[in-house]
């Protein structure tokens, strides 16, 4: 009896170690045979993730350049007054007209100015009186506001006089400094300016020193 106890506890055990190592192996054979089916469902699922992170749009804010709107071309026109010293005991009022042309880089700070002046005084010697000059070099504008422009420059280049005089050529060097400042309209390309500057000439064999205001309006492209 004793005997057939241990003979059936044996084979007990044995028998549910068995079925152990069985649905041991089921359940691994199991998982083989399910992953290649759970691989392709991610699939799907990891593809839509990446096709919404490549379609999301760029939602950086763009950098601001400038406060202000700056255009690269200023061309102006208007009046001009123009008091000049011939000689320590002789001046000449002129009236005339001012063209300018102003190019800034990239619509920056720093620009070349190119700049023709041409007036006309009152008689000396029977004839009347006439000054004319062409200039060039660098101008530096800042603004303050929207509507307020300030400038600075300076220029050399020839100037020009009539009536020729015996005691010297119709030509000389010429040299300019000042600045002014241009009222934006409403508009934004068309400003109204007012300017001053300082020429200096050499005519006569003496140093001329003539002070010009000019008033005007600027168009910018």
């Amino acid at each position: 009896m004793r005997k057939s106890v241990i003979l059936w506890a044996a084979i007990l055990a044995f028998a549910v170690g068995a079925g152990a190592q069985e649905n041991s192996a089921g359940a691994t054979l199991l998982t083989s045979a399910m992953q290649p089916a759970l691989a392709a469902a991610a699939m799907p699922a990891a593809d839509a993730m990446g096709s919404a992170a490549t379609s999301r749009p760029d939602r950086r804010e763009p950098g601001v350049y400038s406060v202000f709107e700056r255009y690269n071309w200023q061309a102006s026109a208007g009046y001009t007054f123009l008091r000049f010293y011939e000689i320590p005991s002789l001046t000449q009022e002129m009236n005339g007209l001012n063209l300018s042309l102003v190019y800034y880089r990239q619509g920056g700070s720093a620009g070349g100015d190119v700049e023709m002046i041409v007036g006309q005084g009152g008689p000396q010697q029977g004839y009347t009186s006439k000054f004319a000059s062409v200039m060039g070099g660098l101008r530096y504008r800042f603004a303050l506001s929207r509507k307020v422009e300030w400038w600075v420059h300076g220029m050399a280049g020839t100037a020009h006089f009539l009536p020729q005089t015996p005691w010297s050529s119709q030509w000389a060097f010429a040299y300019a400094g000042g600045g002014g400042v241009d009222f934006n309209a409403h508009r934004h390309r068309i400003a109204y300016r007012i300017s001053a500057d300082m020429i200096g000439t050499r005519f006569f064999g003496t140093y001329q020193y003539s002070p010009k205001v000019s008033v005007g309006i600027v168009y910018k492209f």
